[in-house]
């Protein structure tokens, strides 16, 4: 059984319009929303051209990345690197065209590397989670591997973030094996990836409407929910100010800790649809986190 957990607009973060085809959520951080998923620009354009691109949205997205990226850093930029939170067909859909185009590296938790580098697909999504529309037609979304070939770096041992001094990856698999948030404990800036979305994702409805509401990572493509779970506590542990998430629009504040606390304290009441995955583990390559860095 699934809940909602709605938020109200005070903890909508506000957005401004830099006019250049992105919404500014900090002054080194923009997002553009591509149909059903949010692409973010690391970089103050007023201290220079250097940025980082995180996730690459669908594979339409391309162009309209490249555009925002001339708009706002400047004709020719590229960015330092391409970060992946995981690699969905709506977070790395355009991650092989932009990689080649710019010659960049593009960087992943190890755990994910097999479905950047055309080794694996994704299990099935599950069309029988409920919630709506979404979820009904998730059978029919992409889940083959992209490859970027040897542009494919893991991201540093240390937790470190190329491209992003003061920042640090947080493994947050469950969603996908190495799917990774970033954190930044200077502001307690927080991109969740989709380890939590602050949209009903399965819903056809919310996703037109942008309802702010808490929520858990989207179920039709979450194997493993004994991780799920688990990431889901580690970043409630974190009380960030702000939250930017892979699908919805930017929240922060009392509420949305509080919101964020719930989910996490209630975890299987709350997100976990019937029959998720508690009881074993899903069949995935790779190894453990522990030895993916040995």
């Amino acid at each position: 059984m699934t809940t909602q957990l709605g938020l109200s607009e005070e903890a909508r973060a506000p957005l401004t319009d830099p006019g250049d085809g992105t919404h500014g959520v900090l002054p080194d951080l923009a997002l553009r929303t591509l149909s059903i998923v949010n692409v973010l620009f690391y970089g103050n354009p007023a201290e220079g051209g250097r940025f980082v691109l995180i996730d690459t949205g669908l594979p339409t997205s391309a162009d309209t990345i490249r555009d925002c990226v001339e708009r706002r850093f400047g004709r020719d930029a590229r960015p330092e690197a391409i970060i992946m939170t995981h690699a969905h067909f709506d977070h790395a859909g355009s991650v092989e065209s932009l990689a080649r185009g710019w010659d960049v590296p593009v960087y992943a938790h190890p755990l994910e590397h097999p479905y950047l580098n055309g080794q694996a697909s994704y299990p099935p999504a599950d069309p029988l989670v409920g919630g709506g529309a979404m979820a009904l037609l998730s059978p029919l979304y992409p889940r083959s591997p992209v490859d970027v070939g040897a542009r494919l770096h893991r991201l540093p041992a240390d937790l470190s973030v190329p491209g992003m001094p003061g920042w640090q990856w947080v493994h947050t698999p469950g969603h996908t094996p190495g799917h990774v948030s970033l954190w930044r404990e200077s502001d307690r800036t927080l991109i969740a990836g989709d380890a939590i979305v602050t949209t009903g994702q399965e819903s056809a409805y919310a996703v037109m409407t942008q309802r702010l509401e808490m929520h858990g990572p989207p179920r039709y493509l979450t194997p493993d929910w004994m991780d799920a779970e688990a990431s889901v506590k580690r970043l409630s542990d974190l009380k960030p100010e702000l939250i930017v998430t892979g699908h919805g629009q930017p929240v922060q504040g009392a509420e949305m800790r509080e919101k964020l606390a719930l989910l996490a304290r209630d975890f299987r009441a709350i997100a976990v649809p019937e029959g998720g995955h508690y009881d074993r583990k899903p069949a995935m390559p790779g190894k453990s986190d522990s030895d993916a860095y040995r």
